[in-house]
């Protein structure tokens, strides 16, 4: 015959599957920085909010009606007391609050 066989080299089998996995652990990390600790941390402030509501907050519900706290119960109670309008007052549980309205200070520039 004129043409030998050729054999594989198994050299750099230990490299090649340690770079098999350098992407997968590569976009792990842009999904873990990028999307998922970013995730989390909002879920924290959010949770640091609720915790920290009290009587006077004008606050914003998850179906938009704005309000101001009225009557905060004990902890463990997920309800709590919104007045909307002058003598009208709703029952909303506490995770359907949105967020927590802050007042712009009067400018008295002039």
């Amino acid at each position: 015959m004129l043409i030998s066989p050729a054999y594989a080299q198994d050299a750099g089998a230990a490299i090649s599957g340690l770079t098999q996995f350098a992407p997968l652990i590569l976009i792990f990390a842009v999904f873990y920085f990028l999307l998922i600790r970013p995730q989390q941390q909002k879920q924290k402030e959010l949770k640091n909010m609720l915790t920290s509501l009290k009587r006077g907050d004008r606050v914003v519900t998850g179906g938009g009606i704005l309000g101001t706290i009225s009557k905060v119960p004990v902890e463990g109670n997920r309800e709590i007391e919104v007045e909307i309008a002058p003598n009208t007052k709703v029952i909303v549980l506490r995770e359907t609050i949105a967020s927590v309205v802050v007042p712009t200070p009067a400018n008295d520039a002039k």
